[in-house]
């Protein structure tokens, strides 16, 4: 089970070297197994330091449904899942990030400076409410002048309709809008009509519906602060680093992987973090980094407008 690889992310499972690499930070148990429907066997992984733990099975490919198997008794969906084609309740997908085909260069990026952004929600945009059926009205944006779209949130989240506000697959494309496929392609027709695409991300709470982090581990969240919309998300208490590395490892995900131009963070007023670095100047440096030589664009929503967030 056991290999070197070298990954993309540190979290999640990456098809590497013809198999699949897991990797998960689950501090709270002792065993871990990766459960893949098809498989007779499970696929034990090895228990690293810090919580986490990591291992390669040969025989999984791209499309695969699996599960960890947390100390032999709860089966429980990835956090940090590509995809969740049957909801956030259902088995996570391995997803092959690199066989997409881009047709667009996303050139030097995009500035703030004279923006025409339009506020899209995928679901309610058009009739059949899916990124397909979106792409196809791209056109129509570019004639009336946007030139930049913000996507409302789109982490996977329970039931067949919503804003994305409660998301709780922070990894996982919304399987109601597409694969995860068709959200590139959408990113990809967009920059060939010159807008570019940034997203709605939502880090100060989790949802509480299909939300399975505290299976993991129960340092995912703290009581330090009170949150608006349920318990805050652990920036700066115990075992805080492990949460601040998956938060920051999503906003790297979305620039590099579907070659975003940039992110809106949600309500950071609610984000609380009294670290050296606060988490989010963090997400915004990460996430250029991951955009290399392109520029970016980071929206912050807080609503005390509090100017040090500048």
């Amino acid at each position: 089970m056991s290999t070197t690889v070298q990954r993309r992310l540190p979290v999640g499972a990456e098809p590497v070297d013809g198999g699949t690499h897991f990797r998960v930070w689950a501090p709270n148990r002792r065993r871990v197994e990766v459960a893949c429907e098809g498989f007779p066997r499970k696929f034990a992984l090895e228990c690293e330091t810090d919580g986490y733990f990591s291992g390669f099975a040969g025989a999984v490919s791209p499309g695969t449904l699996y599960r960890f198997l947390l100390d032999g008794k709860d089966l429980c969906p990835d956090p940090a899942s590509r995809f969740q084609p049957d909801g956030p309740h259902g088995p996570s997908q391995v997803i092959d990030s690199s066989v997409y085909s881009w047709r667009n260069d996303t050139g030097k990026g995009v500035r703030i400076e004279g923006q025409i952004i339009y506020e899209m929600h995928i679901g309610t945009f058009t009739k059949e409410g899916t990124w397909q059926s979106a792409e196809r009205r791209l056109g129509e944006l570019a004639e009336i002048g946007v030139t930049l779209i913000e996507v409302m949130p789109i982490a996977d989240f329970p039931g067949s309709f919503g804003w994305g506000y409660d998301g709780v697959n922070l990894f996982a494309p919304a399987r109601l809008y597409g694969a995860p496929d068709d959200l590139r392609s959408f990113v990809d027709t967009a920059h060939g009509f010159g807008i570019g695409v940034i997203l709605d991300v939502v880090y100060n709470h989790f949802g509480p519906d299909g939300n399975y982090l505290r299976a993991f581990s129960k340092d995912y969240f703290t009581n330090r602060y009170d949150n608006e919309w349920g318990d805050a998300v652990n920036f700066d208490g115990p075992n805080s680093q492990f949460v601040r590395e998956f938060v920051l490892s999503n906003a790297r995900y979305w620039i590099d992987e579907f070659h975003l131009d940039g992110l809106r963070l949600d309500a950071t007023q609610q984000i609380f973090d009294s670290s050296a670095e606060h988490i989010i100047a963090a997400i915004a440096r990460e996430a250029r980094s991951a955009a290399k030589d392109r520029s970016i664009v980071i929206v912050v929503e807080n609503e005390p407008q509090s100017a040090n967030l500048v």
